[in-house]
């Protein structure tokens, strides 16, 4: 095969082919009688190695050594073993932040709509000067819904009554109280309680930030916005105790990433209009 057509299959530019052949990444490609280049499929394979190499961030010397060890020995260089796991790990981490992105983008969609339907509400009533109420809930009320009432209690200041409860009730764990200290947050009073308490009370916003709880979260009187954050539990990793301490960290991250819009939104709905950013 010509140059163009092997630099079509592999995926490059044929000026990068006779790159690599000019510094010893290819070997020197054969000649036809007039001249020109001639490739062939082994050509192609150790070409398309050298790209996939240089993919996973190889420099062009690197990338030349192990195609080439790789094609004569007919097997994966074990030095090639560590690199692709650190590949697909990336890979892996990138799936992850595109899946959190998503749902935070239906979160904002669902807020959006929230305050919709809260602007409507307003022409029809006073303008009230009363805090907004928000309850937020989840299964155990010992992580997730915690760090959201301690976070929006903190950005959203006087304009926000905040309060978080639990389907089942079952302490607050520690490396919460840990986390949020280290945000500069004193929760060390702080209690699970059960949504029980909360019955008959009217809120602006109920908040479930799991699965579990969604499902099971009762009614609430009154006319209120109903969302969803969906959460990874931070109390069921498991591992060494720095592991499960950046287990809390990613999820008081994740709270305050989810607030940002929340907050802001909220606020205009309310006629407040007030702009607040979050610290830490």
């Amino acid at each position: 095969m010509k140059v163009s057509e092997l630099a079509a299959r592999a995926g490059v530019a044929s000026s990068a082919v006779r790159w690599y052949e000019s510094v010893g990444i290819l070997p020197p490609a054969s000649r036809q009688a007039n001249g020109y280049r001639e490739y062939g499929e082994e050509d192609l394979a150790r070409l398309r190695l050298v790209v996939s190499l240089r993919r996973l961030g190889l420099g062009p010397e690197d990338a030349g050594r192990m195609a080439g060890l790789c094609i004569e020995r007919g097997e994966v260089d074990r030095d090639l073993a560590p690199l692709i796991a650190q590949q697909r790990a990336a890979i892996a981490r990138q799936h992850d932040d595109l899946d959190r992105l998503d749902g935070e983008l239906v979160d904002l969609e669902a807020t959006i709509a929230a305050v919709g339907r809260a602007r409507g509400r307003q022409k029809e009533s006073a303008m009230s000067e009363s805090p907004i109420r928000v309850l937020f809930v989840c299964t155990g009320n010992s992580a997730r819904s915690q760090i959201a009432e301690a976070s929006l209690r903190r950005v959203g200041g006087p304009d926000f009554a905040v309060f978080s409860a639990g389907t089942e009730p079952k302490g607050v764990n520690p490396l919460t109280i840990r986390v949020l200290s280290d945000a500069g947050i004193d929760w060390s009073s702080a209690r699970s309680k059960s949504v029980d308490e909360f019955a008959g009370q009217a809120f602006d916003y109920v908040i479930t930030v799991c699965d579990r709880a969604r499902q099971s979260c009762p009614i609430f009187p009154g006319t209120h916005n109903t969302l969803h954050w969906g959460l990874e539990d931070p109390a069921e990793v498991e591992g060494s105790e720095t592991e499960r301490l950046a287990a809390f960290q990613r999820t008081y991250m994740e709270v305050n990433q989810r607030l940002r819009p929340f907050v802001e939104v909220a606020l205009r709905a309310s006629g407040r209009g007030r702009r607040a950013t979050l610290a830490g």
